[in-house]
């Protein structure tokens, strides 16, 4: 058996016991969804991407062959591990992590397809998540993107992002973006 299929046994399993222990509290938790009643909130934050350097959170997994003569870097497919903060400022409040997967998807425009999760580690939704995912014009202002999804305090959640360059410093290679997002959840 090669490494692969090891390590999707293996995930298979943790995931499958995982699953099974916290499946009542689940359950119970979805029969009282109708009693619930529904929620919004906006949120508003900062993501810091560090594109290049020691301290990269964009990492390059893969290129088409037409990526290096693209001028949209056009088959591209990157993973991040960004930090999200509270204010533009780097050192600004540490809220958490927005991880996913981008790829370079426009042949004549650069533009993303994204999978973002954002992954809240201190304030209110410390220990929740949300999800965005679709297209990602990056050279366009008040980019919108749908939340297809949370977890923790925001599971059941759908709503929209909006997003926009905030800052990039071409020396350091980081780049700010801002976002707001505008969810509904139970």
């Amino acid at each position: 058996m090669d490494k692969f299929c090891t390590i999707l046994l293996i995930s298979s399993f943790f995931i499958a016991s995982t699953h099974a222990t916290s499946s009542k509290e689940a359950e119970k938790w979805f029969k009282n969804v109708p009693h619930r009643k529904e929620k919004f909130v906006k949120l508003h934050f900062y993501i810091q991407d560090a594109l290049g350097g020691p301290n990269a959170t964009i990492w390059e997994v893969a290129r088409a062959q037409v990526t290096a003569n693209s001028p949209t870097s056009f088959g591209q497919v990157r993973v991040l591990d960004d930090l999200i903060i509270a204010e533009p400022d780097h050192n600004s409040k540490k809220l958490g992590r927005a991880q996913g997967l981008i790829a370079s998807a426009g042949l004549h425009e650069s533009s993303l397809t994204m999978n973002i999760n954002f992954v809240f580690m201190a304030g209110p939704y410390n220990g929740s998540t949300l999800c965005i995912a679709g297209w990602n014009p990056i050279e366009r202002v008040n980019r919108e993107l749908p939340v297809i999804g949370g977890t923790g305090i925001l599971r059941m959640a759908r709503g929209f992002s909006i997003s926009n360059t905030y800052s990039y410093d071409p020396i350091k290679d980081l780049g700010v973006l801002e976002y707001t997002v505008y969810v509904s959840y139970f």
